[in-house]
């Protein structure tokens, strides 16, 4: 890969310098860069030039520049920004931190297609990302303009999402997956950036590791001891990939000759596409995912209930899912790696391992030959745009099923093409072709989970139980369990934890939460001193909670260190609030209250506005029995977010305590109105208005917020006690026999039932 600018060094003399200064024994690799790599691997090189990775990031120039910078304005929110070039340079006039409209210079290009966006370097050293993007897609396709990335948001300074904000900042959002060899370089105390890295773009060395040991081997001068992976490298990907497909006798569907041996290829592309959380700033290729990043589950919010693609999450949440990384598939089989391009954009591609003759015809897709619908892809793997005009498709290759659609609420491939039909059309259209059969999906259960419907344990465990089930749905699932306290649940919950996949131990760990002390420690100990990280910081924050009085103190001990491991996970990102944030949680959950409040401090340091570390400090001086301290803060945090539903909730809570009820009750109605998706704010107003006397307002409240949260035990409950307690018998007896519908299994529940139907009866 050849550099973009300056002069390129001779071969030899760039050669001598890496196995002399770097690949000695003894001596960690090093980086060399890609234009040594170049002159060795020509045929890889020229296709990776002009490729996505390639043009990743580049300086500002009339070549890498592609939006238009004529003078043009654009304006979004009442704001309007000018593209303007001035000494060679290029400039947009637009409004910047201090509120007021400045002139700033574009440092460097990101990305390249269907969108351009750009840099402006900030005092600090951050580089942040500017909100107005320029739409590069052709004229016919409604390119050649500038667009907002938030058409739908009127941003202003001092919100998260505005170019001057954290969630632009190119340093931390951005930087590591678009550059080679990354330092982030954060000073927390003078709350600056040093960022470096060594190749602009997603270069070599980005995927292969730092190359000096490689060098050194194909110039004869390493020994065995410098070459812990073949040839040198510090990760070998090509044994993800060893092997060959090819059809059995009579098989429609082809085999792969060879296991996968190996995950390296793919987890040395999650590290970029995938949804996760940074654990470790100074992640390597070769080391193991787990090991640098916390990966997003199938989060409501993220993924819809079947597991397709919601939010923005990249490809390997999906990917995890499919039949085809089960397989043994790897990236490299559709992806050339150095392009970054498919293989084939035709069905051949896929009839790689399907055969066309079955698969690549009206018989099996029902559509015309040569038709959007004829595409594999369009329906295995619909696309979902992002950006506001970036397509990206679903990597879990899944079966089209309408029936989910109707029964879920989900998306399916048929009716996002056929966007003037239903789901229910779609349904009679794949039974008329396939047949009325559709097989068990685990959507369904994850369906129940998050409805909190009580008995969706049931399958939920069944789920976790089933060794056909993709490891990150179990792993999703077990993190839906951690609601329940059920011995089914527990006993999944602890089953999971000595799991062989780290992605599913990972997930017990935090589920394991709902455990009571003791046996969350004697079941969670042993992860402390799990091989990866993520799973050991699992594990440190829900046992750091145990009373110290259960733990004998060279454990103690050990957990310690654990913690001190998480603490150095969070402080990855030691910019975001949320990270000190998370570290006054768990020494909160220690009782450690003065290292909480610095870290809170901190917190509020980065950014006075974070509501959240208010909020946890109010949580500490209650704590330390300073409460009306702690309405200072809470008032203090509504000032800043008036419609903050979880503030008005700990308000209320706190002037209950200080016996101010009238107030108090104000605070929890407000904090009901503003998050009716929370029944628990709906269930505390109603008790504190029962207890205030207020019994038929409290039946009121309960009843609509059961119209809200159906499978909401505490609101059902609460209204089969409040009714008895009044004498109304009948009016109770409808919740009860609603219980006995969610918890078909409790002997208790039945009793009451039949106690409720003799008094009613009389």
């Amino acid at each position: 890969m050849m550099a973009k600018t300056g002069t390129k060094p001779s071969l030899v003399a760039l050669l001598a310098a890496t196995a002399a200064g770097c690949g000695g024994a003894g001596r960690a690799p090093a980086y060399v860069g890609g234009q040594v790599c170049a002159e060795c691997h020509t045929a890889e090189a020229d296709r990776w030039a002009g490729s996505h990775h390639d043009l990743a990031m580049q300086a500002a120039t009339d070549s890498t520049v592609l939006g238009d910078f004529s003078g043009v304005s654009f304006t979004h929110g009442g704001d309007a920004s000018s593209f303007f070039r001035q000494d060679g340079a290029f400039f947009v006039r637009t409004r910047g931190p201090d509120g007021s409209i400045q002139a700033f210079q574009i440092t460097h290009t990101f990305g390249v297609t269907p969108l351009q966006q750009y840099l402006i370097e900030l005092p600090g050293g951050r580089y942040q990302m500017l909100g107005v993007a320029w739409d590069s897609r052709l004229p016919a396709e409604g390119g050649q303009r500038w667009f907002h990335l938030y058409p739908d948001d009127s941003l202003t300074v001092g919100d998260r999402l505005h170019w001057t904000g954290p969630d632009q900042n190119w340093n931390y959002m951005c930087a590591a997956c678009h550059s080679t060899n990354l330092a982030k370089r954060y000073d927390l105390q003078r709350d600056a950036y040093a960022t470096t890295w060594a190749e602009i773009d997603v270069s070599c060395e980005a995927c292969h590791g730092p190359g000096s040991r490689h060098v050194s081997w194909a110039t004869g001068g390493a020994t065995a001891t410098d070459a812990p992976v073949a040839a040198g490298l510090t990760v070998d990907l090509a044994s993800s990939s060893d092997g060959t497909w090819t059809f059995g006798d009579g098989a429609t569907v082809a085999h792969r000759t060879t296991p996968r041996a190996s995950r390296a290829q793919s987890e040395t592309c999650a590290a970029c596409h995938s949804r996760r959380r940074e654990i470790d700033d100074d992640y390597q290729p070769g080391d193991h995912f787990l090991d640098g990043f916390v990966p997003s589950l199938l989060t409501e919010g993220l993924y819809h209930a079947d597991g397709q693609i919601q939010d923005e999450v990249f490809v390997y949440g999906s990917f995890r899912q499919s039949k085809m990384y089960a397989s043994g598939v790897t990236c490299s089989d559709c992806h050339d790696p150095h392009s970054a391009r498919v293989y084939d954009s035709s069905n051949g591609l896929c009839a790689q391992c399907h055969r066309a003759t079955i698969y690549d015809s009206p018989a099996h897709h029902f559509h015309e030959a040569g038709s959007a619908g004829a595409r594999c892809v369009e329906c295995h793997m619909p696309e979902t745009t992002y950006m506001v005009i970036d397509p990206r498709r679903d990597h879990g290759i899944r079966v089209p099923r309408p029936d989910l659609s109707v029964a879920l609420g989900t998306p399916n491939a048929c009716t996002q093409c056929h966007v003037d039909r239903s789901p229910a059309w779609a349904e009679q259209a794949v039974t008329r072709w396939y047949g009325p059969d559709r097989p068990p999906h685990y959507g369904e259960a994850l369906h129940l989970g998050r409805l909190g419907v009580p008995t969706a344990d049931v399958a939920l465990a069944a789920l976790v139980a089933d060794s056909a089930t993709p490891k990150i749905v179990k792993a999703s699932a077990i993190e839906l369990l951690g609601n329940y306290g059920g011995g089914r649940s527990l006993q999944a919950i602890d089953e999971a934890l000595g799991d062989v996949d780290p992605l599913v131990r990972m997930a017990a760990a935090r589920a394991s939460a709902v455990m009571e002390p003791s046996d969350r420690y004697q079941a969670v100990f042993a992860l402390l001193r799990d091989s990866l990280r993520a799973v050991r910081d699992e594990a440190a924050l829900v046992l750091a909670a145990v009373p110290v009085s259960i733990m004998p103190g060279r454990q103690q001990a050990i957990l310690d260190s654990a913690i001190l491991g998480y603490i150095a996970s969070q402080l990855a990102n030691a910019e975001r609030p949320e990270s000190h944030l998370n570290i006054a949680h768990i020494q909160m959950a220690r009782q450690r209250f003065q290292e909480a409040e610095a870290a809170l401090g901190t917190a509020m340091r980065l950014d006075s506005s974070f509501v959240p570390a208010l909020v946890n400090l109010a949580e500490l001086r209650r704590l330390q029995g300073r409460d009306p301290e702690g309405e200072a803060l809470l008032d203090r945090a509504l000032a800043i977010d008036p419609q903050a539903g979880a503030v008005h909730h700990a308000r209320g809570l706190l002037l209950v305590r200080l016996q101010r009820h009238d107030e108090a009750l104000g605070a929890l109605l407000r904090a009901a109105q503003l998050s009716p998706d929370q029944a628990r704010f709906a269930y505390v107003y109603a008790i504190a208005l029962h207890s205030t006397g207020r019994v038929a307002e409290a039946v009121t409240a309960l009843e609509a917020a059961t119209a809200n949260h159906p499978y909401e035990l505490d609101l059902l409950a609460a209204l089969v006690s409040i009714n008895r307690e009044s004498g109304d018998y009948d009016s109770a007896i409808p919740y009860a026999e609603r219980l006995v519908e969610l918890l078909p299994d409790d002997l208790q529940v039945q009793s009451l039932l039949d106690q409720l139907r003799s008094l009613g009866n009389r």
